[in-house]
């Protein structure tokens, strides 16, 4: 297997690792240690961390390791922002081109996802997870629209962040799932009407609410991260 092959497993095995919260922001963690976690060699693992670097993932530490970016009140605002930015032009391509039958796919989901959570009973952690899925799919499909790759691999790390501050800030409850799927229903009636403009505000009004959750639901911990095992105190690099 190439080296570029095995470098871009190493990668799509630490983004699952940081969205599955088996690598939290601001922990600190060895090359040896990924590797281990990983379950990928040393040499796909060194390769691959200029592209953790340069994607603001990671960041390295002298004599401390690789520190996974930590979720700060800049990293939310700036997230966020460059969200709005991407999905506000390409929600204007997906209501000028989207086939009738995508939207209706994303709907019929959407509307499914509404009743099994509308009762107030318990929701089960996979149609959680289903939900979350959906919500996500949502607003891939949007920028994928656009057709531009650049943009593409732009939204797909900003996606990373998004997801990362969302699971360490908020957390998709039954009492909230609700609020999230009742604003896509808006996002998606104004689409099927075709209408730029209402689509536009309903997916503002969208972002804006889970980026107050993000902001509002509890103070930032600027505590430094847990050190590995047997690792001596140092100080601390500066905030990311």
């Amino acid at each position: 297997m190439s080296q570029i092959k095995l470098r871009e497993q190493a990668y799509d095995a630490f983004t699952r690792h940081l969205l599955d919260r088996r690598l939290l922001p601001g922990q600190f963690v060895s090359q040896r240690e990924l590797a281990d976690r990983t379950s990928m060699s040393l040499a796909a693992i060194r390769e691959m961390i200029p592209r953790l670097e340069a994607e603001g993932l990671i960041r390295a530490i002298n004599q401390r390791g690789l520190q996974i970016v930590h979720v700060d009140l800049q990293m939310v605002i700036d997230a966020f922002q460059l969200r709005e930015m991407i999905e506000t032009t390409a929600i204007v391509a997906f209501v000028r081109k989207a086939p009738a039958e995508e939207v209706e796919a994303h709907a019929g989901l959407l509307d499914r996802l509404l009743e099994q959570t509308g009762d107030g009973s318990a929701v089960p952690p996979a149609l959680l997870e289903e939900a979350q899925r959906a919500d996500w799919a949502l607003h891939d499909a949007f920028v994928a629209t656009l057709g531009n790759r650049i943009l593409a691999d732009i939204h797909r790390v900003n996606s990373i962040r998004i997801r990362m501050i969302l699971q360490e800030r908020i957390s998709i409850t039954r009492p909230r799932m609700p609020s999230p799927l009742q604003q896509h229903k808006a996002i998606l009636a104004a689409i099927r009407g075709r209408d730029e403009a209402a689509a536009v505000a309903a997916l503002k009004t969208h972002l804006a609410c889970s980026r107050e959750r993000a902001l509002g639901f509890e103070p930032f911990d600027d505590t430094p991260a847990p050190r590995p095992a047997g690792q001596e105190e140092k100080e601390p690099g500066a905030s990311s």
